[in-house]
């Protein structure tokens, strides 16, 4: 797939980014997950005052996009440019060996990077990271199960179906946090 490079990099930001939202006294990686996906498409049509953009994927079946204004350089797309879009999602969970350390939280972070003004074919990307603590209120190793407490106080007991994570569950303590890092990337470029 022409996205490994771009996943791996995703990943690698995704890992380190966990650290870069909060000083945790020792992070543990406790699984990371990276789906990526590509579309080529084409451009039927484009209406650049009302922002909207008609495609057309590979099997001939046609999307209407209605675009914010935020997507100022419709006017250099024309009828046959090509579209490629590539979105990139990943989860890494990490455990904060601090006991205590604090309630559960959460962080969102967005942005937008455009091509530039000088660039003939509109694209960019965007991206959303959401940050999410929980604390860990019950272990049962034999079941291979954690109860977590979310930021709103809701808890919940998963599953550790991973045999690498389920050999972690031993080292657990309750009132740790595991800190997950959800990360979606959407990236568009065009050309002629």
């Amino acid at each position: 797939m022409k996205l490994h490079a771009l996943a791996k990099a995703m990943t690698l930001a995704t890992l380190m980014s966990a650290a870069s939202f909060s000083a945790l006294a020792a992070d543990i990686p406790l699984s990371e997950v990276v789906i990526a996906d590509q579309v080529d498409t084409k451009v039927v049509s484009v209406d650049a005052p009302n922002h909207q953009v008609v495609l057309e994927g590979p099997q001939g079946h046609q999307v209407h996009v209605q675009l914010t204004d935020q997507a100022k350089d419709l006017g250099n797309l024309k009828p046959g440019d090509k579209v490629n879009i590539a979105v990139v999602r990943s989860v890494a969970a990490y455990l904060d060996t601090d006991v205590d350390k604090g309630l559960p939280g959460s962080l969102e972070r967005e942005g937008v990077n455009r091509a530039t003004k000088d660039n003939p074919n509109p694209g960019g990307e965007a991206y959303r990271q959401v940050q999410v603590q929980l604390q860990i209120t019950k272990i049962d190793v034999k079941n291979n199960k954690v109860t977590l407490k979310g930021p709103a106080g809701e808890s919940k007991t998963v599953d550790v179906v991973r045999p690498e994570v389920q050999a972690k569950l031993k080292d657990l303590k309750v009132g740790q946090s595991v800190v997950v890092t959800y990360t979606d990337v959407l990236k568009v470029t065009t050309t002629r």
